[in-house]
């Protein structure tokens, strides 16, 4: 046979031989990863739901889960009630790249925004960009910036202090004020305030925004701390609703593909920042479907099992010896607590159930 540009491929190269001939709950698409963790790095998280399981993971397996808003001095309960421990910080999901540089705008240079505290219907007022982290809310606005001001304080350590920060993008349906640019991750209206089509509007933000958002975050993040290796991810949970006049489905897979084209492009940017494929072993056709729940969207526990060894194989130090870590196909109970995770966007099927 001639020679050609696929002779000297890689077996992780070509379907038939990585996927095809491969038993599913095998396929490990990671393939270069650029750094690894050791337990001595100090390990932070946010972004959508599906971050949780990296967050509750590494955690149980004695890795630095850094987590500086951590409850100090309140009950496991009332650290449950309040999402202390969540993520490294009360900062509730971040689904949006444009949430996560506006908090980084907020913490590390001051931004104001014009709209600072939602009242509920029980009369309580709630944190416009994080709405569900005090479940009784509020007693009054000042209460909210206070309560907002000390949050910002550990935000300020998560972006300075982490050695590493996992970022999992999930949307890019966004909810947005029309007076200063400011996006909310729920609808005003769903879990506190009101909507207004004066000051709010609906925005689906596209692959040049997401990309530069995500790049000027990265610089930014760079400049306070220099040290940082970034990891991201794109949640395989599927969108609750879409706002679009369409299909939710055609409405997911555009919101993937533009938050999987703004990773790769992070990625292809910096040595210090690289890509975890928990998408494509979550959604991929190999799996058939089988890492979802009934309703198709929420993902199972060996979904999470399978992403969660190739995980740690790929980015821990001692990730060879899985056995000893209990990621095998057959522990997959050990990650029965899916139920568990938070999801601001479930309030959005709550807020119109019957």
């Amino acid at each position: 046979m001639a020679d050609n540009p696929y002779a000297s491929g890689q077996d992780y190269q070509f379907w038939r031989r990585a996927v095809s001939r491969t038993e599913a709950h095998l396929v490990d698409p990671v393939t270069h990863p650029k750094f690894t963790l050791s337990r001595e790095d100090r390990i932070a998280t946010a972004g959508s739901c599906f971050a949780q399981h990296i967050s509750k993971r590494l955690g149980a397996l004695g890795f630095n889960y850094f987590v500086p808003e951590a409850g100090t001095g309140l009950s496991a309960e009332e650290c449950a009630r309040g999402q202390y421990g969540v993520f490294s910080a009360r900062y509730g999901n971040l689904y949006t790249v444009h949430q996560l540089n506006q908090l980084f705008g907020e913490a590390m240079r001051g931004e104001q925004k014009h709209e600072t505290a939602w009242q509920r219907e029980d009369g309580r007022f709630v944190d416009p960009y994080r709405p569900t982290v005090a479940p009784d809310g509020y007693a009054s606005p000042e209460e909210v910036a206070a309560a907002r001001e000390e949050h910002l304080g550990f935000v300020r350590k998560v972006f300075t202090e982490a050695d590493i920060f996992v970022f999992t993008l999930g949307l890019t349906e966004a909810w947005r004020s029309t007076e200063d640019g400011a996006v909310f991750p729920l609808a005003p209206g769903v879990a506190g305030g009101a909507f207004d089509e004066t000051r709010h509007e609906f925005h689906n933000f596209d692959i040049d925004e997401t990309r530069a958002e995500l790049a000027a975050f990265l610089d930014g993040l760079r400049e306070v701390n220099p040290e940082v290796k970034v990891l991201l991810t794109v949640s395989p949970v599927p969108l609750i609703a879409t706002y679009e006049d369409r299909h939710v489905l055609v409405s997911t897979t555009y919101s993937k593909s533009v938050l999987r084209v703004a990773a790769q492009a992070a990625c292809d940017a910096s040595d210090r920042v690289d890509y975890f494929p928990s998408y494509e072993i979550i959604t991929g056709s190999p799996t058939g479907g089988m890492y979802f729940e009934d309703d198709s969207r929420e993902v199972n526990s060996v979904g999470v099992a399978h992403a969660m060894r190739s995980f740690v194989g790929a980015y821990t130090e001692d990730g060879g010896d899985r056995a000893d870590m209990g990621l095998g196909q057959e522990d997959a109970e050990a990650y029965q607590d899916v139920a568990g995770i938070i999801c601001d966007e479930e309030e959005v099927d709550r807020s119109v159930s019957s």
